[in-house]
């Protein structure tokens, strides 16, 4: 059966976790070992999985990534960020990085969280 996306967003993650899974066949040791240490940094702690993922889609907005742009997003919706927590995490991150990061949240981000909140309903 073949994954047909409804949306661009849904495309980008399943192009991510398709190529992630690639990736694992040929590197298991060392995509296990990433795995193991992503898995760890966002588990809850005196950080909730909230804040990190607020702070991991800030990080993702300043070094232009734009898989974990989208990743991050779905991460913070997942998490329970409403749309405001989202848009003032990613207007800090304006600040310090600029136009790259303000362009990336006037167009990915804002369509983003559009195209996955719609496919929760």
């Amino acid at each position: 059966m073949e994954f047909e996306a409804r949306n661009s967003t849904e495309e980008a993650l399943h192009h991510y976790k398709s190529g992630l899974g690639l990736f694992t066949q040929k590197m298991p040791k060392l995509a296990e070992q990433f795995n193991a240490f992503t898995e760890e940094c966002f588990k809850e702690g005196a950080l909730s999985q909230k804040d990190k993922q607020l702070i991991a889609l800030g990080i993702s907005l300043y070094s232009q990534n734009e898989y974990c742009i989208i990743y991050h997003i779905k991460g913070c919706l997942d998490q329970g960020c409403s749309e405001e927590e989202i848009l003032e995490a990613v207007g800090v991150t304006a600040a310090f990085g600029g136009g790259g990061a303000m362009s990336q949240t006037v167009t990915l981000v804002q369509e983003c969280m559009e195209e996955l909140n719609q496919l929760k309903q």
